[in-house]
């Protein structure tokens, strides 16, 4: 990646390819290059995309195995499952880039903020996991945040609103009970990788409600309202508590969405993301 490569075209590229690791990298590489969205681009999609590797296979949610603490293979498979979450978060970010033009600069500067961070999330996680004897690719896994991103990809409004600001912002809710059973479990390096996830991922949702909001403001719709909408029109997770609501109000989440997400919680139709 070259300082003149234009941005929304670097993130597609990158978005094909199918070495995580390289992926990752090149990704953090290009989140610190000075770059220049072209918000009128007119880009085709390519084949392939996202890139991935061979392994982890995708599997259904209930097959998924059961991952704790109780030994270390039971920690590795909670750390991969992080791990995948964060690799599908680097696609995520860079699909937002490359896919929706007609943005303002700050929207494609954001997106690339987060998708750095997320690569960075990504290789601490596949890092630590290899000192625990395992790799990237060792565990299955499902297809749950990139699924939601297919169905939206036409709706950039819709993308806002049900990828960063609803899978991505249970990550906000669940990040402290993980983090406390890895401490509890005696590893303080990856409780202290759930606190630099926690600590970016509230900037990331928070970028998902700026955007949203915007959005919104444009069309001329209440974010409220239009929200809901949203979820059953896609038939988006209807999430249930305990919600992290310190950090979802740092992540700009106002009292009236609170109070609603609180509302839709008891009215058993939860339908909830698994990691």
């Amino acid at each position: 990646m070259t300082a003149e490569l234009e941005l929304r075209q670097a993130a597609r590229l990158l978005l094909a390819l199918r070495d995580p690791a390289d992926k990752a990298a090149r990704t953090r590489h290009l989140g610190a290059t000075s770059v220049y969205a072209d918000a009128s681009l007119d880009l085709q999609e390519p084949d392939g995309i996202p890139g991935r590797p061979e392994r982890p296979a995708l599997v259904s949610p209930r097959d998924v195995p059961q991952r704790g603490v109780a030994n270390v293979e039971a920690r590795a498979a909670l750390l991969h499952a992080l791990a995948h979450i964060e690799f599908n978060a680097i696609n995520l970010a860079l699909d937002a880039i490359w896919r929706f033009a007609g943005m303002p600069q700050a929207y494609y500067q954001d997106w690339l903020k987060v998708a750095s961070e997320e690569a960075l999330h990504y290789t601490l996680l596949t890092g630590h996991l290899q000192t625990l004897g395992f790799a990237y690719g060792d565990f299955p896994a499902h297809d749950g945040l990139w699924q939601m991103a297919e169905k939206t990809r036409q709706d950039l409004v819709a993308r806002m609103a049900l990828v960063p600001r609803t899978l991505e912002a249970r990550g906000l809710d669940a990040s402290p009970a993980i983090r406390a059973k890895l401490a509890g479990a005696g590893d303080a390096v990856a409780a202290g990788i759930l606190d630099i996830i926690l600590r970016d991922e509230i900037g990331h949702v928070a970028i998902g409600n700026r955007w949203y909001r915007y959005l919104c403001e444009r069309d001329g719709v209440d974010p409220v309202a239009h929200y809901a909408a949203l979820v059953e029109g896609y038939a988006a997770p209807v999430l249930r508590g305990p919600f992290n609501m310190e950090a979802r109000r740092e992540a700009g989440f106002t009292e009236a969405e609170l109070r609603s997400l609180e509302g839709t919680a008891t009215s058993g139709r939860d339908r909830p993301r698994s990691a």
